[in-house]
C-alpha cells in the first residue's frame, strides 16, 4: 500500500471566523479553507491536513503577521482538549466574534435583517461552570479530544470549580487502588462511565458516579474517600446506565450518601438541583439572560403566559413574579417534581406545572383553547421540532420570547415562525461560555397585524 502523499503548507490571509471559532480563509484555487488556531486578519503559515470536495481543513504552523488579538493559551491542555476554542484570542475579539455568528446566523439562515447589535460578556471568564462531566476511560478522567471519543486525562479544568478538580483526583485514586475498570464503548465492558459535579454560589457539591451496572465494589471507601477530598460535599449519588451507548446520565440513581439534590440561588430565588434537572452552567450569565428575556417580554402584570422547555422551573418562576398565571412543560418527570417544589419554596402559587414533551402539551393546550399573551422557549440545541413552532402559532401569542444556545437552529425557527406571522422585534446575544464557541441569544418576535 502506497503512503499517503502530504498535503502542502502554504501561507493563508484569515479573513473571519466559522461558527467553531475556526479562522476562514481562501486558498488559492478560490476554495474555503477553515484553520484552526488562527485570528481574523493575520497571515499564517497553514498546513492542510484535508481537502473535501467544497472546503478543506487545516492548522496553523507559524503565524507570520500577527493579530493584536491574539494571546498565548494558558491551560495546558488546550491543544488536545475539545473543551475551549477561542484560549488564543482576547476575550474582546471572543465577544465579537459571537455577535457576529448570532447576527449572521439570523441572516443566513432565518432571512432575518434585525441587528444584534448587543453582546453581554462574563465578569469572569474562569472557574464559571456548576456542572462538569468528565468521561472515564481507561486510566483518564477529563474531556474528549476534539471530534473523538478519545479522552485526554485532564487534571484541572479552568472552567471548572476547585471542587471537581478534587474530587476527580479522589476517584483517579479510588480507582487505582481498587482496580475498578473504565467503561469500554467498544466492548461494553467495565464500570466506571462518567463523574458528574455540580456545584452552587456556595461551593458545596453534589457528585454523581455513572457507572455501567447496579452497584460499584467498595462504596463505603468509595464515600470516604470524596468526602476526605472535598469537605463541602452534600451527597454522592449512583447512577446507572447499563445501556451500550454514549449517554452521560443515568436511567435510575441511588443515594450513596448525604443528599440526592443541591440547593442554589438565582435570581432571587432558591431552587433544589436534581442530577438530571436541567440548570444554566453559569449563573451569573444566566441571571442576566433571564433579565434580558423578561425585558423583552414586555409585561405588564395581566398575562398569561406559557413556558415551554422549563426545566426545573428558572424561568417559569421568574415570571411568575410578574404574571398573572404561567404554564411550564418539561419532557423530564424529574423536573418537573423540582420546578412544583420549586414554586412552592419561593411562594409562588401562579405557577402550573405539566410533564410531557413540547409538542404533546402545545397541541393539547393549543386544543383547549388556552391562549397566552406569552410563550417562552429555551430548547435544547436542536430546537423546536416543526410541530412545536405550528402549535405555538395556533394559540396566537403576541410575543414570542425564543431563548436559544444554538443560533444556527434559532435561525431556522425564527424562519418558519415569519412563514406563521411573526415577525423578530429584538435579538441580543449573552455568553455563557467563555472560552468556547458557544453561546447564548434572546429574540423577541410578534405577531403581524393581519
Amino acid at each position: 500500500m502506497s503512503k499517503q502523499k502530504k498535503l502542502p503548507s502554504l501561507p493563508l490571509v484569515i479573513r473571519g471566523y466559522n461558527t467553531e471559532g475556526q479562522g476562514v480563509a481562501s486558498l488559492p484555487e478560490g476554495m474555503t479553507c477553515f484553520v484552526s488556531g488562527a485570528l481574523k486578519g493575520e497571515t499564517c503559515l497553514v498546513q492542510l491536513d484535508k481537502i473535501g470536495r467544497t472546503c478543506a481543513w487545516g492548522h496553523t504552523v507559524k503565524v507570520e503577521v500577527l493579530s493584536p488579538a491574539r494571546l498565548e493559551p494558558d491551560c495546558p491542555h488546550y491543544v488536545n482538549c475539545g473543551g475551549c476554542a477561542t484560549r488564543h484570542m482576547t476575550y474582546a475579539e471572543e465577544l465579537e466574534f459571537k455577535r457576529q455568528k448570532v447576527e449572521d446566523c439570523l441572516k443566513r439562515i432565518g432571512d432575518c435583517d434585525t441587528p444584534v447589535s448587543v453582546i453581554y460578556g462574563a465578569d469572569n471568564t474562569q472557574r464559571y461552570r456548576n456542572k462538569a462531566q468528565f468521561p472515564i476511560s481507561g486510566s483518564a478522567i477529563g474531556f474528549y479530544v476534539n471530534r473523538t471519543h478519545q479522552v485526554t486525562d485532564v487534571e484541572d479544568c479552568l472552567l471548572q470549580p476547585l471542587p471537581a478538580a478534587r474530587l476527580r483526583g479522589a476517584l483517579i485514586r479510588f480507582m487505582s487502588t481498587y482496580r475498578v475498570p473504565a467503561y469500554d464503548e467498544q466492548t461494553g465492558g467495565g464500570l466506571l462511565r462518567h463523574l458528574y459535579v455540580r456545584t452552587n454560589r456556595k461551593e458545596e457539591s453534589l457528585c454523581c458516579i455513572l457507572v455501567n451496572g447496579k452497584a460499584l465494589p467498595h462504596e463505603e471507601d468509595l464515600v470516604a474517600a470524596l468526602r476526605a477530598a472535598e469537605p463541602d460535599l452534600k451527597g454522592v449519588v449512583l447512577g446507572i446506565n447499563e445501556k451500550r451507548n454514549n449517554v452521560i446520565l443515568g436511567d435510575s440513581y441511588r443515594k450513596l450518601w448525604g443528599e440526592d439534590f443541591l440547593m442554589d440561588t438565582m435570581c432571587g430565588l432558591s431552587f433544589k438541583l436534581s442530577v438530571p434537572s436541567f440548570y444554566q452552567v453559569n449563573t451569573p450569565q444566566a441571571e442576566k439572560l433571564y433579565s434580558l428575556a423578561l425585558d423583552f417580554a414586555g409585561l405588564t402584570g395581566e398575562e398569561t403566559a406559557l413556558d415551554l422547555y422549563c426545566g426545573i422551573g428558572t424561568i417559569t418562576l421568574c415570571l411568575a413574579r410578574q404574571v398573572r398565571k404561567v404554564i411550564g412543560a418539561e419532557i423530564v418527570p424529574q423536573a418537573i417534581e423540582d420546578a412544583k417544589a420549586n414554586a412552592a419554596r419561593n411562594g409562588l402559587h401562579n405557577a402550573e406545572f405539566f410533564c410531557g414533551d413540547a409538542s404533546d402539551v402545545a397541541a393539547r393546550l393549543a386544543a383547549e383553547g388556552t391562549r397566552p399573551n406569552l410563550i417562552t422557549v429555551d430548547p435544547p440545541r436542536k430546537g423546536l421540532a416543526e410541530d412545536v413552532v405550528r402549535s405555538i402559532a395556533g394559540m396566537g401569542p403576541a410575543r414570542v420570547v425564543y431563548v436559544s444556545c444554538d443560533p444556527a437552529t434559532l435561525a431556522r425557527d425564527v424562519k418558519r415562525f415569519s412563514e406563521l406571522g411573526y415577525t423578530v422585534q429584538k435579538a441580543a446575544a449573552v455568553d455563557l461560555f467563555p472560552r468556547t464557541h458557544h453561546v447564548e441569544s434572546v429574540v423577541l418576535m410578534t405577531r403581524k397585524e393581519l
